[in-house]
């Protein structure tokens, strides 16, 4: 029915459009994942900026895969859509990218040059050594992948290494999420902390790393940690944490932002950490794939994205952090009751020593030991079978439960008219 509704209004659009393409930008982009109220205030915007109308047709998806098949083998006409990295990586390798039209756009409304952070931009440059993802991507949103943990029950200095999801203490008490790539990166960064230590091998290397000794390493260690597994989850697991079902979870920071807050309101205390052998961060970016047909409005929407008050309300609505490095950015996110930490990385030297939650912006000293997951290409699908043998064909009988629950919450929530917050946003970064 949703489908149906989603296409009836596209049909309507184009008509009332007298099928002029030109006069529609087609938005894809995850749910849940912007302030929707922003879409109209576009196309006043791009009115006033060209003297040309415009009409945004939004529609979102919960698997980068499904968006890139689209895409891919579909030949969807998208104009903008919202990968994250590793896509972003794939996309640009297989030429499914069109370059940002700054031309189009006067310096005076050039918000993207603007308000990128510079490590934002040195990330990107990272991604293809021969192009420059800047020309063809801005990021959207960005985090790291950490541990959420029960503060009652858990010391940060237990939370403060990968081997926490191997500690028999918490056996039957760990989330773990259903995100292979995620899981993978900080496995393998544990593993190989001698050679990290002795400068054999460096981070990004082992972002890359997709050999068959990395893949049986990580899957020896997961099959230890298997037993102790409360759920392998791909949205429930913050949610078990606020009720105390679960002590320990591998999880992003966005989830963990809302996790901290949900908790608290129930007396349960959940803190983040990304541990001390180090971690990956992960990026969401918009870009402008092939088959697009409206480029020049594909280039200002993007804009418009990193305009710092459009920024701020998307960031407010979907509890995730905002790529975007405007000084407004930084000045929304001060909390006099956190310690100062540094983010001079993120903002520049005036932002050395800020309050802001280090949950949301990393301190310096932690990304220093993060690096950005890359596309495996067709290794994808070593990384993907490994994963299957690992978990087995059958869930334990635990996570059935925990699904029922998460299943009967949700119906709950809709027989009762319960609104939950925004930070909830389901992602599957395979």
């Amino acid at each position: 029915m949703k489908k149906f509704l989603i296409l009836a209004a596209l049909s309507a659009v184009l008509l009332s459009c007298g099928g002029n393409r030109e006069q529609i930008l087609k938005v894809y982009n995850w749910s849940d994942y912007i302030d929707e109220s922003v879409l109209p205030e576009f196309e006043a915007w791009y009115k006033a900026q060209t003297g040309e109308d415009i009409k945004v047709v939004y529609q979102t998806f919960d698997v980068n895969e499904t968006m890139l098949s689209k895409i891919e083998k579909g030949h969807e006409d998208y104009d903008v859509v919202c990968p994250s990295d590793y896509i972003i990586e794939r996309m640009l390798n297989e030429g499914l990218l069109l370059p940002l039209d700054f031309a189009s756009i006067p310096d005076e409304i050039n918000y993207i040059d603007a308000n990128t952070a510079p490590y934002i931009r040195q990330v990107f440059r990272e991604i293809n050594p021969n192009i420059d993802a800047n020309l063809y991507s801005v990021a959207y949103m960005w985090g790291t992948s950490g541990i959420i943990y029960n503060t009652e029950k858990v010391t940060p200095e237990e939370a403060g290494t990968w081997d926490i999801i191997r500690n028999p203490k918490f056996a039957g008490q760990i989330l773990i999420k259903d995100a292979p790539r995620d899981v993978y990166g900080p496995v393998l960064i544990y593993l190989k902390q001698e050679e990290l230590k002795s400068g054999k091998v460096t981070l990004q290397e082992l972002m890359s790393d997709s050999s068959d000794a990395s893949l049986a390493a990580v899957e020896a260690y997961l099959k230890q940690v298997k037993d102790g597994v409360l759920g392998w989850e791909a949205d429930f697991g913050k949610d078990q944490m606020t009720k105390g079902r679960g002590v320990v979870s591998l999880n992003w920071s966005g989830d963990a932002v809302w996790a901290i807050e949900e908790a608290a309101e129930v007396g349960v205390s959940l803190d983040y950490i990304v541990p001390e052998e180090g971690s990956n961060v992960w990026f969401d970016g918009w870009v402008i794939p092939k088959y697009a047909k409206n480029i020049k409005a594909a280039s200002y929407f993007i804009d418009f994205m990193c305009r710092p008050d459009i920024a701020i309300r998307n960031m407010d609505e979907t509890g995730y952090v905002s790529a975007n490095g405007a000084i407004e950015v930084l000045e929304s996110q001060i909390d006099d009751e956190c310690d100062p930490i540094d983010l001079s990385y993120f903002f520049g030297p005036e932002a050395s020593a800020v309050r802001v939650n280090p949950v949301l912006y990393p301190d310096k000293s932690v990304i220093d030991r993060c690096a950005m997951e890359h596309d495996w290409g067709k290794d994808t699908d070593k990384l993907l079978a490994m994963w299957s043998r690992v978990k087995g064909d059958n869930a334990s009988g635990m996570t059935y439960v925990i699904i029922g629950l998460a299943v009967l919450a949700i119906i709950a929530a809709i027989i009762f008219g319960s609104k939950s917050k925004k930070r909830r946003r389901k992602k599957s970064r395979r």
